[in-house]
């Protein structure tokens, strides 16, 4: 948050036991996939996709096209390391409850051997996201809908092969059989790795936050894919002024490092320990 401090992160294969990259749109990134793979990193995507239109995702390619990006990375890496996100759940009168569970049923069955896992979760209303969100939701959702939705998208993911999960909330679904779960998860990493992994819950985050230990190296202020919803965008006035900033020479996503800035190298190493995992 501190733009003049700034962690210096070794990222050789030693240090770094797998990467989690999140994303709306991973078409730009599938022609670099194989220069990852060939340096040895393991890796998974969580990979967002809603079904909201341009007026609540303005810059986002056409469903369509993000689906079939979609069933193109799980044909390069595999169903198990392309993870589903239906996040957030807005519930309002434009995107009543039916229009979420006929969505759901949709993309489900279009995603249908294409995805292991969907995780979701309902939207929290931050102060800085308020206001732009006034216009498509007026408050967060109330347990008694959450339960309906739960419901019925828990019997429509049973259908389609594609377990059910929850992404940072205390309400509790397992009765529909839907458990709480987590981005950072340390049964998939153990899996993809093949090693099992000595780690704790990461500190800092939120509460109900079942994300295991990392470090993040993503930057506010520099998506532009107009989600209203979004907690990491201040404007897109920031965004723009970002995205010019870009140098794909530098060490930083966004800009240089200068003088006057506050250097610290993070320890890492390795989580694995020395017993091979079976599954």
């Amino acid at each position: 948050m501190n733009p003049k401090q700034i962690s210096k992160i070794p990222l050789n294969t030693e240090a770094v036991d797998c990467i989690v990259f999140w994303t709306k749109n991973a078409a730009p990134m599938m022609d670099k996939l194989d220069t990852i793979d060939a340096l040895g990193y393991p890796y998974y995507f969580q990979w967002t996709m809603t079904p909201y239109g341009k007026s609540v995702e303005y810059n986002l390619p056409d469903k369509a096209k993000v689906i079939d990006s979609f069933k193109a990375l799980s044909d390069k890496i595999g169903s198990q390391r392309t993870i589903w996100r239906y996040d957030p759940i807005i519930i309002s009168r434009q995107f009543p409850i039916a229009y979420h569970v006929h969505a759901f049923a949709k993309m489900c069955h279009l995603l249908k051997g294409y995805t292991n896992k969907c995780i979701f979760s309902y939207i929290d209303l931050y102060a800085k996201i308020r206001k732009r969100t006034k216009s498509i939701v007026d408050s967060e959702t109330d347990t008694q809908t959450m339960f309906k939705i739960a419901e019925e998208f828990a019997e429509i993911a049973k259908l389609n092969n594609i377990s059910l999960e929850t992404c940072s909330e205390q309400t509790e679904l397992s009765q529909f059989g839907i458990r709480h779960s987590a981005c950072i998860n340390k049964h998939t990493i153990e899996t993809i790795i093949g090693y099992a992994i000595d780690v704790k819950k990461v500190k800092g985050q939120r509460e109900y936050c079942q994300c295991i230990d990392s470090i993040d190296i993503g930057a506010y202020d520099c998506c532009s894919h107009g989600c209203v919803y979004c907690y990491a965008t201040a404007s897109e006035k920031a965004v723009l002024e970002n995205r010019k900033r870009h140098d794909v020479n530098s060490p930083l996503l966004i800009g240089r490092p200068c003088v006057t800035d506050k250097i610290t190298e993070r320890i890492t190493k390795t989580l694995k320990n020395s017993q091979t995992v079976l599954f």
